[in-house]
């Protein structure tokens, strides 16, 4: 596995990150959905500072990590339940 030295701008800023190579366009792919993201918010609100427009972006990426762990959870346990269910027919 090779490292990779890249660049990526958020937010207006610039850094440098080291990288696994197979990783690089993931990295790239969500830095593109946080600057559409910002750009969003940009023209939908009337926010126009950086800080504001990063913790909401940041915000609604938790948020919508959080509804996808529970998602996946539920599948789970009702997977599990499933199994009991059937065991206990059988």
């Amino acid at each position: 596995m090779s490292e990779l030295s890249i660049k990526v701008i958020v937010g207006g800023r610039t850094y440098p990150l080291t990288i696994k190579r197979e990783e690089e366009e993931k990295i790239r792919k969500a830095v593109s959905e946080i600057e559409n993201n910002i750009k969003n918010l940009k023209d939908n609100y009337a926010v126009v500072d950086m800080q504001d427009l990063l913790a909401m972006t940041s915000l609604e990426y938790a948020t919508e990590s959080i509804r996808k762990n529970s998602s996946v959870e539920f599948d789970h346990l009702s997977e599990e339940i499933m199994k009991l269910k059937e065991e206990l027919e059988n």
